[in-house]
Order: C-alpha cells, then structure tokens, then sequence
C-alpha cells in the first residue's frame, strides 16, 4: 500500500458520501487480510485515515516511510491552529509554531522512534526494499480463530 492521505476530513457531504460506511470496509478489510502487507508512507498519512491505510496498528508487516513522510493525528497548519487559537491574529507567531509542530511531530523520524513505522528509506530504493519484504514474508501464516463468517460493517 502507497499511502499520501490527508485524513478523514469532517463534514456533512463527507457523511452523506459514505465516507464512515467505505472507510469501515477499508479498515476491515486490512484487519482480516492473511497475506503479506507492505505499506510504504510517501508523504502525508495523517489521523484516522493513516489508521486504515495499513498501518502497524491494523497488523501490517512491514511499514516503510521516504523522508518527505509527515504522520501524525493531523496537519501542522490545523493542529496550530487548534492549540494556540489565542494566538491566530499574530500571523508571525502562528508561522512560528506551525514550523515547530512539523519538527516536533511531523517527521517520519519520530514515528520510527516510536515503532509505527519499521525504517525510513529512500525512494529510489523502494522496489528493492519491497521485494525483500515480500521474500521475507514468503512462508507467512496466520492463525486466526475458526468462525463461520466475520460481520463486515455494511
């Protein structure tokens, strides 16, 4: 899975779209998956969205970021704008913290240190890095608990 996703974004034409209903299958799907997931973080994976985009805390394998990767709940420019709300009318200080924010949380670097993503590797070595991973991946087997169905959400 290549994943560039801005999140979930909240809203009544997203709701009416079926957005909660798609993405629940998504998500789903991921989860029961038995085969090899490869999951490679090309730019933004943020909130939500990141979650169902085969993410570690779905139970993929093997998680890859390129440097340009920014994960975390949200953006910088919204998350800024959210906690320092008393400081919106000073365009310098909000500037200020929103570079702080992508520092801090944004990086892919972080996200490694903290075991959501496995290494960060460089785009021209993503072919290479995926085909070791399904090699690795090769003889996987997962034991899952007998049931008659699974209760996809519909």
């Amino acid at each position: 899975t290549f994943v560039d996703v801005p999140g979930f974004l909240p809203g009544t034409a997203q709701e009416y779209g079926g957005l909660i209903k798609h993405g629940a299958k998504l998500l789903f799907a991921y989860s029961q998956a038995t085969v090899p997931l490869v999951t490679i973080i090309t730019r933004k994976a943020f909130g939500g969205a990141y979650d169902v985009m085969a993410s570690k805390h779905v139970g993929a394998d093997v998680n890859y970021a390129w440097p340009t990767a920014q994960i975390a709940v949200m953006g910088a420019k919204g998350a800024v704008e959210i906690i320092f709300r008393s400081e919106l009318g000073d365009p310098e200080k909000i500037a200020a913290r929103t570079g702080e924010y992508e520092d801090r949380f944004l990086s892919p670097f972080v996200a490694a240190e903290r075991g959501y993503i496995d290494e960060v590797i460089m785009p021209h070595s993503t072919r290479r890095r995926i085909a070791r991973a399904l090699g690795m991946l090769r003889t996987k087997e997962m034991e899952q608990p007998w049931k008659k169905h699974d209760n996809i959400p519909l």
